[in-house]
């Protein structure tokens, strides 16, 4: 069975801002988000069909688990993805081990999609996906944050015990398209995986709502990436992209979702407010022209701003 044939919504949402800790929404976005603040928004984006969400052990070191854990019981609606993270000096067992604690946190017995959350040793650790998936504990697996030889590799892994792997995960947006340029989505599109687009909005930067006046709270990562002289540097594109959202009666994010959308991706949205839910929403419906894509690329690309995390190697 393919991913493809499981119903998922166009937009996947994350919840890397959910909880405190370590890599949590207070040290990387500069908020603190708990249970009783989350839930409304958990319940309007059931409510408008977006069922699948992404989390991962590391964000908030197992706090956005926990809460996501809450808001599921009782609903066989929701499709869970969340992620091992591979680190250095770890024991074998430490995968199974992590999609223990996950499962615990989230409680459930199973994970729609796991996710290999970076390359280190591919050779390593895929093959510790195979028992977890031929026991039903993994439905779907997925490799985050690989380049397209390391994709192959884990794929090929995977077929040789007759699995598939369905997903791949890359941080993908306007204003960073090593995956597209690196060949990996017409490679996933050849090959019936799915790709999720990440930090599609880089961290709210193409929202539209901050600017060089305005920037990203400092002291935070994204803060710290997206400074005053990066919002300098990116205002005609945020001015094209409010242009062609008046012509479409939407924001800016929407414009920066819909692109994705029509490139074949299946962003996944970070949300924090009811907001977020309709702009998700809302954005399903666009339909960009031809003509509004080249110009949103050549806008992005004029803009010679690239920011690339920490934890990302070069695609190409």
């Amino acid at each position: 069975m393919k991913l493809k044939n499981t119903h998922i919504p166009a937009i996947a949402l994350g919840t890397w801002s959910w909880g405190t800790g370590a890599n949590g929404g207070d040290a990387v976005f500069g908020n603190d988000l708990m249970s009783e603040d989350l839930k409304p928004i958990f319940n309007a984006a059931m409510d408008a069909g977006l069922n699948l969400w992404d989390t991962a052990a590391v964000y908030g070191m197992g706090a956005s688990e926990t809460i996501l854990g809450k808001f599921i019981q009782g609903r066989d609606d929701v499709l869970i993805s969340t992620k091992f993270t591979p680190s250095s000096e770890q024991s074998d067992d430490d995968l199974e081990e992590s999609l223990a604690g996950s499962l615990q946190r989230l409680q459930t017995n199973h994970a729609d999609i796991y996710w290999i959350h970076n390359p280190k040793d591919v050779q390593r650790w895929t093959p510790k996906l195979i028992p977890l998936m031929k026991s039903g504990k993994i439905k779907y697996a997925g490799v985050s944050n690989h380049n397209l030889d390391e994709i192959k590799l884990a794929a090929d892994i995977l077929a040789q015990e007759g699995l598939q792997l369905s997903a791949v995960q890359n941080h993908y947006s306007l204003l960073y398209r090593s995956s597209e340029e690196a060949g990996i989505i017409e490679y996933c599109n050849a090959n019936d995986l799915i790709f999720f687009s990440y930090m599609v909005l880089e961290q709210g930067a193409l929202t539209g709502k901050y600017h060089a006046q305005n920037p990203l709270k400092a002291g935070t990562r994204r803060g710290d990436a997206f400074h005053k002289e990066v919002f300098v540097k990116i205002e005609n594109l945020l001015e094209l992209m409010r242009e062609i959202g008046n012509r479409h009666l939407v924001q800016p994010a929407e414009i920066a979702i819909a692109w994705a959308i029509a490139k074949g991706t299946v962003p996944i949205i970070g949300v924090t407010k009811q907001s977020h839910i309709a702009s998700a929403v809302a954005a399903i419906d666009i339909k960009l022209t031809n003509n509004e894509i080249e110009k949103l690329e050549r806008a992005a690309k004029s803009t010679d701003v690239e920011i690339r995390g920490a934890w990302e190697n070069n695609m190409i």
